[in-house]
């Protein structure tokens, strides 16, 4: 693991970053459809899917598996439990999720696997996540569910900008063995 971490060092604390800020920011809606949540979570698909990419699914799971217990914990520090229980289960899922639908679609056109990966990943997270999350508390959670999951499709397609970019960089951002 000692190896792992040294060279995944720089996605695991992007993921951790992500999952931590996401977390705190889910609690703030910005309106009826809409928490700032929204607009940063994607993020984490961005982080997998360059991962995959630069050293392959085994080490984009091991980004998640490794970034989770660190992000589930500080998550529980700063917001309410079930929020970190909801966001550990969803991220595990949608991650896992998204590795797999990338590893499909990684030979097509560059952007094809980020986007049908995140596309299809986002579903399951946001079901996942707040079913989990406000089932039961009162809140229309289906509207901001509803929400949630167009920002994370629009942001799936925006995050191709940065995906393009980093790509002849991936050395950096994930060293190979």
């Amino acid at each position: 693991m000692g190896d792992t971490f040294v060279r995944l060092w720089r996605p695991i604390a992007a993921m951790v970053a992500v999952i931590v800020s996401s977390n705190w920011l889910v609690q703030f809606p910005i309106n009826d459809w809409l928490t700032w949540g929204a607009f940063t979570y994607p993020v984490a698909f961005l982080v997998t899917d360059l991962t995959n990419r630069a050293v392959g699914a085994q080490g984009a799971r091991r980004v998640v598996w490794i970034g989770f217990p660190v992000a589930v914990a500080v998550s529980l520090a700063l917001a309410p439990w079930r929020i970190g229980v909801a966001s550990g289960a969803a991220f595990l899922i949608a991650q896992l999720m998204d590795v797999a639908v990338f590893n499909r679609w990684r030979q097509s056109s560059w952007w094809k696997a980020p986007l049908i990966g995140s596309a299809v990943a986002s579903v399951v997270d946001t079901a996942v996540f707040f079913s989990i999350a406000f089932a039961g508390t009162g809140m229309d959670w289906m509207q901001l569910a509803a929400g949630d999951l167009g920002i994370k499709w629009l942001m799936a397609a925006v995050l191709l900008l940065p995906y393009r970019w980093m790509l002849p960089h991936l050395q950096a951002w994930a060293p190979a063995r």
